[in-house]
């Protein structure tokens, strides 16, 4: 449900030293139309942890799809948290949809849609369909238009057979659709996704990536999303950021530039996709090889055409 998020800092990622990581800027092109913005931002928590998310701003225009990546530890959750309100910054500045979110949650909650890491937190009604029309009713919509929002967003996730299922019974990978469902219900601006692909099957992760991609374009939808799924970011992700440990913004850039550096990748602890990887490798055998493909379209079509040069 997209109206409150249960969190504090108990989930978020923690880490027990700041470091001075080498900051590789890869320009992120003009943007016109920013909906978040986090400069150089530090939070302590109670038990002396510190992030410092610092050294680059991370910004992510309307209409984009940006992964945060990071080992753990590195802030993923900590900036999350920052970007939703939960978390006021010590330092620095944090900016969604033009308004401090700390400070002025409430005039913006309405066009944010959230599903967090453990959807258990955020999944309380006794039904799918009431979970999923929890936000609608807290905004006073008429009944009517309710079941209209339930409906439709049960359907973009593939899910109405559940609407009247208890979700307690549910798989991991259910609960995270019916998460989902509940933060598109408002057909919202900005949608920030902690580890949106965890405990979905193949086939599930596929289907998410092409609505989340179709609902950025039609709807002109921002989406911010943390994952460690490192093989789907060239699938989905227009840009990406890289933290290193203790939060430092050290690489930001589209997933191909992000992937190319190798070094800042390693000094984050970030294996880079296994098709990057392989046509590294390659080109270490053969430098007449093909430059490194992220999809398994581009290395299809990679290969061919180095296949054909050689015959």
């Amino acid at each position: 449900m997209t109206d409150y998020v249960h969190g504090g800092s108990g989930g978020a990622a923690r880490a027990h030293t700041p470091v001075h990581a080498h900051h590789h800027v890869l320009e992120q092109p003009d943007s016109p139309d920013e909906i978040v913005r986090v400069s150089c931002v530090r939070h302590t928590y109670e038990d002396g942890a510190m992030v410092h998310l610092c050294g680059l701003d991370f910004v992510a225009s309307r209409g984009a799809r940006v992964a945060v990546l990071g080992p753990n530890g590195s802030g993923k959750t900590t900036m999350l948290f920052h970007i939703l309100g939960l978390l006021r910054p010590q330092e620095g500045e944090v900016r969604v949809l033009g308004v401090a979110p700390s400070e002025e949650w409430k005039s913006i909650r309405r066009r944010i849609g959230v599903v967090l890491q453990n959807v258990d937190e955020q999944i309380i009604a006794p039904t799918v369909g009431d979970d999923v029309g929890f936000s609608p009713r807290q905004y006073g919509l008429p009944e009517a238009e309710v079941h209209e929002r339930v409906d439709a967003a049960l359907g973009l996730l593939g899910i109405a057979h559940l609407a009247e299922r208890v979700p307690h019974n549910l798989s991991g990978g259910e609960k995270r659709k019916v998460a989902l469902a509940g933060a598109l219900v408002m057909e919202p601006e900005l949608l920030v996704l902690d580890e949106p692909f965890e405990g979905l099957d193949p086939t599930s992760r596929r289907s998410l990536i092409a609505l989340l991609t179709r609902l950025t374009r039609e709807r002109d939808m921002t989406v911010v999303m943390s994952t460690h799924d490192i093989d789907t970011v060239p699938e989905f992700a227009d840009y990406a950021y890289v933290l290193a440990p203790g939060g430092a913004i050290a690489l930001r850039g589209t997933p191909a530039e992000v992937f190319a550096s190798a070094d800042a990748l390693a000094a984050s602890n970030i294996e880079p996709p296994i098709l990057a990887s392989l046509f590294a490798r390659l080109r270490e055998r053969d430098p007449l090889a093909p430059e490194p493909a992220l999809t398994v379209a581009e290395a299809v079509r990679a290969l061919s055409d180095w296949k054909a040069c050689e015959e």
